[in-house]
Parts: C-alpha cells; sequence; structure tokens
C-alpha cells in the first residue's frame, strides 16, 4: 500500500513537472512569436500532450496493478479497487481536457468573427 502511495506521488511530481516544463516552453514561445494568433493553438497542444503523458503513466500503472491482483488470492476486490483508483486518477484530467476543449472552441469562434468582420463591407449602414 505504501509502494503504491510513493508511486502516485512520483506520478503526480512528474506530472507538475511535465505541466511546468510545457508552460516554460509556451513562455518561451510566446516571447519569440509576438502574434497571439499563433501561441494558443500551440499552447493548447502543449497542454494536450502533457496530459496524454500523465494518462499514460496513469494507464501503465493501473496495468502493473491488475497484474499484481492476479497473484492475489481475492483477485476482484483487488481489480475493483484498482479500477476505483484508475478513474479517480483520471477525472482530473479529463477536467482538464474538457477546459482546453472549452478554450480551443472560445478561440476558434473568435478567429471565425476576425474573418467575418474582414469580409464585411467597409459600409455597414448600406443594405
Amino acid at each position: 500500500m505504501i509502494r503504491v502511495r510513493l508511486f502516485w506521488l512520483a506520478v503526480w511530481f512528474a506530472a507538475w513537472g511535465l505541466l511546468g516544463l510545457a508552460h516554460a516552453q509556451n513562455l518561451e514561445a510566446a516571447a519569440s512569436d509576438n502574434s497571439e494568433l499563433q501561441t494558443v493553438p500551440q499552447e493548447i497542444a502543449l497542454q494536450r500532450q502533457a496530459l496524454a503523458v500523465q494518462r499514460d503513466a496513469i494507464l501503465k500503472s493501473d496495468e502493473q496493478r491488475q497484474v499484481l491482483c492476479w497473484q492475489k488470492f481475492a483477485v476482484n476486490a483487488c481489480l475493483i479497487e484498482s479500477r476505483r483508483i484508475r478513474r479517480q486518477a483520471l477525472d482530473p484530467l479529463a477536467q482538464q481536457e474538457l477546459v482546453l476543449n472549452a478554450r480551443e472552441r472560445e478561440w476558434r469562434s473568435e478567429q471565425r468573427e476576425l474573418r467575418l468582420l474582414g469580409k464585411q463591407p467597409a459600409k455597414q449602414g448600406t443594405p
């Protein structure tokens, strides 16, 4: 049990480190490119990559827990606990992904509005 908790602590610290790295890379990209229009998709892509790394780490640890479960006497109880732990770990990632999706939708709608404004005639009073 202690080994599992230590593993989860290591996973979370690694995940936060990757998010910090993604944030630092995003800041460097923003500093080098003044155009905000290009940094939003790059930032979202970096955050999605960090979430994917976290998800992979969680799924690998879940596979390891399931392998250990098959060596125990109470296999079903262990597998149920393993699934519960996996769901608890994946739920925050799903919430973060929903936030990223909303942010991407907002950015796309802003881009669409800008394109439409660029296509409008100079005189808006005329029919």
